[in-house]
């Protein structure tokens, strides 16, 4: 009988990134929910609209890496709450442009407080240093997603040339 293979999860870094993805973003909902009536999904859309205002949804999709209808459903109830506001593009009627509100930048003003107190936590543990290096691979493990999306089962980079 054959030995079955399987995982180890402990080193296996596709699976760590998102157990401690889902871990803070649970983490951060249930805050969120609790103190400003917003869930992660629509505290990431506001984040995203105080980088770079008079975005598209679809433009937030792609920055955040949500799909589509899950960005619909924050921006309408984002909208909903007088956090954010949307305008359809004179010169091009379909575009559609999102931006935060006076009350949506005092909602993420608010936030980001807490947002950042989380991360300090998080990386309480690690030097300045430590946290550079992280976020340099990070970055790059970032950099290489749409290599990593177009694998294909039984191809490796050995057997594409």
């Amino acid at each position: 009988m054959s030995q079955q293979k399987h995982l180890d999860l402990s080193r296996y870094v596709p699976a760590l990134v998102n157990f401690l993805n889902n871990k803070l973003s649970a983490g951060a909902s249930t805050c969120y929910r609790k103190h400003f009536g917003v869930g992660v999904v629509e505290w990431r859309i506001l984040s995203m609209l105080a980088v770079e205002s008079g975005i598209t949804a679809n433009r937030i999709s792609q920055v955040i890496g949500l799909d589509k209808s899950a960005v619909s459903r924050a921006v309408q109830t984002l909208q909903n709450a007088g956090y954010v506001d949307g305008q359809t593009d004179d010169q091009d009627a379909r575009k559609y442009t999102l931006s935060l509100t006076d009350s949506g930048q005092q909602i993420h003003d608010r936030v980001l407080q807490t947002a950042l107190e989380r991360e300090r936590r998080l990386l309480g543990d690690f030097t300045p240093e430590e946290v550079d290096i992280l976020v340099s691979l990070l970055t790059r493990m970032h950099a290489r997603v749409d290599d990593v999306n177009a694998v294909v089962p039984g191809e490796s980079l050995e057997t594409r040339s």
